[in-house]
């Protein structure tokens, strides 16, 4: 009956985002990109011999959490091609060309008819699901199929579908992972619960992720030359409701302070609305990269991809989502030692409540207490700025602990093979 229900919601989604996709750019791309799916991987993986690990991320921010793995994986198995998937465009098509894997697709959703075919013409030895993902027909067809299954970087609340009375079809798929790697204790508690216990705990792989962010960040010098010797204050994917509390609080800050404020999405029409509402001077770091000169409070950036690199310039960050959305990654900041601010919604982000308690984040919900906050940290921000980095430091090694799983799945299930 359940699987029913959900294989209904299923096509259900997929019609939805067809009759949409004329108009909304980001479903176009949804539609499009599984489009012929089944032929267009037969092509990929034709006059494949090796074999296959598979990686799968719903987006950009599982992507860069389960990155360290990919490229352990790639480096203590060599002999494998590695396939990476998908879910969201905003991960594949910022991704899409990433050298660490042989093979990047969108999922095709998850029917069963889907499921059966892909994991066919895949014929993965071993599968990894980062974070979020419970694909009930993937996980079936992979557990069909003999395929080592391992979840990593997970986390479990108390409020998820597989703790209700009403959810045991969700916690049937938790069987059909070989094994789970877990956050923080409370996920293996709330797992042992409902009797699934192979689990390890073993943090997350983002500070593994951006602790290499630290050793490969990227100069730039527009930046750079923007802040010369000001105190700068990075935000870090900025949505409307961050800005509606940044603006006002920009604007009646009398202190020197350079501002550098990334949006989660590039949209002219937005990032010109937003200057036109702050009095101090702006400019977009497209108009300096043609030659305009950087005499400008706030600079806006109007590209992609540099973010992580931006907050080695910071004293501060201010990290966005969390009004509304979901907290865009703090540890990117954190690791480069800052205190930290973002909005009220955070309490489902293990690192944010950690760094709440440890005294270097600071939610706020209002221009006032922004205000406040920011004041103080500005007047003093060794402490807080000192604890972030140090939390990362000691919470660095999940990758390591993933691996050690990964080893003893595979040589259990013997030598690896690629059928013709």
């Amino acid at each position: 009956m359940f699987s029913g229900l959900y294989n209904t919601g299923i096509v259900a989604y997929q019609t939805l985002l067809r009759l949409v996709a004329p108009f909304i750019p980001k479903a176009r791309l949804w539609v499009d990109g599984r489009h012929d799916w089944a032929r267009k991987l037969q092509q990929q993986l034709a006059g494949n011999k090796k074999p296959l690990a598979w990686f799968h991320a719903a987006s950009l921010g599982e992507f860069e959490q389960g990155r360290p793995v990919i490229e352990a994986f790639r480096t203590q198995y060599p002999n494998y091609k590695i396939l990476l998937t998908f879910f969201s465009p905003s991960g594949y098509e910022v991704r899409k060309d990433y050298e660490g894997a042989d093979y990047i697709v969108y999922l095709p959703a998850d029917t069963p008819a889907n499921a059966r075919q892909f994991i066919e013409l895949a014929r993965p030895q071993i599968a990894f699901f980062i974070k979020y993902e419970f694909w009930y027909n993937y996980l079936r067809a992979l557990k069909a199929a003999q395929v080592p299954v391992v979840l990593f970087s997970a986390i479990f609340r108390p409020d998820q579908l597989f703790f209700k009375p009403w959810g045991q079809f969700y916690r049937n798929m938790l069987h059909y992972f070989d094994h789970i790697l877990v956050q923080n204790q409370e996920s293996v508690f709330l797992l042992s619960s409902i009797h699934i216990t192979n689990v390890t705990l073993a943090g997350d792989t983002r500070f593994d992720r951006v602790a290499q962010v630290v050793t490969t960040k990227k100069s730039i010098p527009i930046a750079e030359a923007f802040k010369k010797t000001s105190p700068l204050l990075v935000v870090g994917s900025a949505w409307p409701e961050d800005m509606a509390v940044l603006i006002p609080f920009l604007n009646s800050f009398t202190s020197p302070l350079k501002v550098i404020i990334a949006p989660h999405e590039i949209q002219d029409e937005e990032i010109e609305r937003w200057r036109s509402q702050l009095t101090k001077r702006s400019i977009r770091f497209s108009e300096i990269a043609d030659g305009a000169p950087a005499t400008a409070d706030i600079l806006i950036i109007d590209n992609v991809g540099m973010l992580s690199s931006l907050y080695q310039y910071g004293e501060f960050a201010y990290i966005g989502g969390a009004f509304r959305q979901g907290l865009h990654n703090i540890l990117e900041a954190a690791t480069f030692g800052m205190p930290l601010f973002f909005g009220p919604e955070f309490a489902k982000f293990q690192e944010a409540v950690d760094l709440v308690n440890e005294g270097a984040a600071f939610p706020i919900s209002s221009v006032t207490e922004l205000s406040s906050d920011f004041s103080k940290q500005y007047e003093n921000a060794e402490e807080a700025s000192q604890i972030s980095c140090q939390y990362v430091q000691r919470n660095i090694g999940a990758t390591t602990k993933v691996m050690e799983v990964v080893r003893k799945l595979m040589s259990e299930s013997g030598p690896p093979v690629r059928s013709e």
